[in-house]
């Protein structure tokens, strides 16, 4: 058994970082009403770019909600209990999944271009694209406290419902609603358990 100084210890990023990042990071459900800037938004797409995905096919897309004519259209697919926080937060970010990443394989995987005809089949890209797509959007979550901001993700959504409001000329699929910002009034529920080491990992 280590200690939590030998924990921090082992790794490369100093204990505020990974404090930042993981360990004093929440979720939050209230935020305030300091704007998240257009400069923020593209720092954090500009670390969460080179999460890995499988070759490299980046199928995550994101719709930025910054109005609240924007807002207004998604409220009312939001479940009741996400929607007063949505409507509140400066920012919210629809992450999805773009079932039609394959065309962009000349572009991302440029040493293998033939690797797209083998995305024929639109049911499998469906697959494809979610899986790697939530690898991304993890990414996400780490970029926004990154920038010093809170993250809200929601799946507490109607995703047919926001698909045939902003996506019905796209194959984007929509997989988490996340809310943007700094925390605001008493932003945080109490702090649940996480398993214990031993209870998840086992060594062969």
């Amino acid at each position: 058994m280590t200690t939590f100084a030998e924990q921090t210890e082992a790794l490369q990023v100093p204990a505020d970082v990974q404090n930042l990042l993981f360990r004093e990071a929440r979720t939050a459900n209230s935020f305030s009403s300091e704007p998240v800037t257009e400069e923020q938004v593209r720092a954090i797409y500009d670390l969460v770019k080179w999460a890995p995905t499988s070759m490299n096919t980046q199928p995550l897309r994101a719709l930025v909600l910054r109005t609240a004519e924007a807002k207004a259209r998604l409220l009312p697919h939001m479940a009741p209990g996400n929607r007063d926080k949505t409507e509140a937060a400066p920012l919210t970010v629809v992450l999805a999944a773009d079932v039609d990443f394959h065309e962009n394989i000349p572009q991302v995987f440029p040493h293998a271009p033939q690797v797209k005809d083998n995305f024929s089949d639109e049911q499998g890209r469906v697959e494809f694209s979610k899986l790697n797509s939530l690898l991304q959007v993890g990414y996400f979550i780490i970029g926004v406290r990154a920038a010093g901001l809170a993250a809200g993700p929601m799946t507490g959504f109607d995703a047919q419902g926001v698909d045939d409001e902003f996506f019905a000329d796209k194959k984007w699929r929509s997989l988490v609603v996340v809310n943007v910002g700094k925390p605001g009034e008493n932003p945080w529920f109490d702090r649940l358990p996480r398993l214990d080491f031993e209870q998840v990992v086992e060594t062969l």
